[in-house]
């Protein structure tokens, strides 16, 4: 087994199933939380959408926590969920968690888009024209306005609820000197926000280290914060991204973005 760690940085339970992943690949992983995730208390205005959850015919939801928080919402006012609503996620994590947790189909970006990314969940068929439909967006605070936007200009009438807020810390210790020094094969890291938090950390040594990013757009946003090796997985599912650290193992078939890497 190498020496030199692979870095993973994912919050919360969620980096468990890809530590392990990659583990089984005969590496020494390193998992350290630089975001906590923290449910919104409930508000009169987000009470108001809970019981008018009914009224919606599309809801699209970001993130395998924010589906949880939805999730628990709607146990509390719909013991019977409602009919005639299609349910989309933005990856098959996020699917998984709406499937288990309410029992409901949920659209994912279609394989010929290549990523589970927001861009590539907009090209399914079922959203390109939403005449004066009511659609939710179940997401955190902040972040990109790239749903709201496209699907307003679509026709349909959005509703964006915030049902969490993200919280940025630092690195914990061991993770803290595994960027300073650039001692590590890989750093794995499948969030933007992340990534430009994680970005302050890194030594001169640490951008020119694989960087593993789940989509081409945080590849572009790698080598504008100066990643000199970013590396494209197939999704940000821990198969997807161990299979991309096995690749960057053999460097002969490692998929690095020369593209990126002259930007940097």
């Amino acid at each position: 087994m190498e020496s030199r760690p692979v870095l993973v940085c994912r919050p919360g339970a969620r980096a468990k199933p890809l530590v392990d992943a990659i583990a089984a690949l005969g590496v020494t992983v390193v998992q350290g939380d630089m975001m906590q995730l923290e449910a919104l208390e409930e508000t009169l205005a987000m009470r108001s959408i809970w019981l008018d959850f009914d009224h919606f015919r599309r809801v699209m939801v970001v993130s395998p926590f924010a589906a949880e928080c939805l999730a628990e919402a709607l146990d509390r006012y719909w013991p019977q969920l409602p009919v005639g609503i299609d349910y989309y996620a933005v990856g098959s994590a996020t699917a998984e968690v709406l499937n288990r947790l309410l029992g409901v189909e949920v659209h994912i970006p279609p394989p010929e888009a290549g990523e589970d990314t927001s861009e590539a969940l907009l090209t399914s068929d079922s959203l390109q024209r939403l005449d004066n439909e009511r659609v939710l967006l179940v997401a955190g605070e902040g972040g990109r306005t790239l749903f709201a936007n496209t699907l307003t200009a679509r026709g349909a009438r959005m509703t964006r609820l915030a049902v969490y807020r993200r919280l940025l810390i630092p690195p914990p210790p061991g993770l803290h000197q595994h960027l300073s020094a650039g001692d590590y094969q890989a750093l794995v890291v499948s969030s933007g926000e992340i990534l430009e938090h994680l970005a302050k950390w890194c030594s001169t040594v640490a951008l020119n280290q694989p960087l593993i990013v789940s989509s081409s757009r945080l590849a572009t946003l790698a080598g504008e914060l100066g990643f000199r090796l970013p590396v494209v997985a197939l999704g940000a599912t821990p198969a997807a991204l161990a299979a991309a650290v096995a690749r960057v193992r053999d460097p002969e078939t490692a998929d690095i973005d020369h593209d990126d890497l002259e930007k940097g």
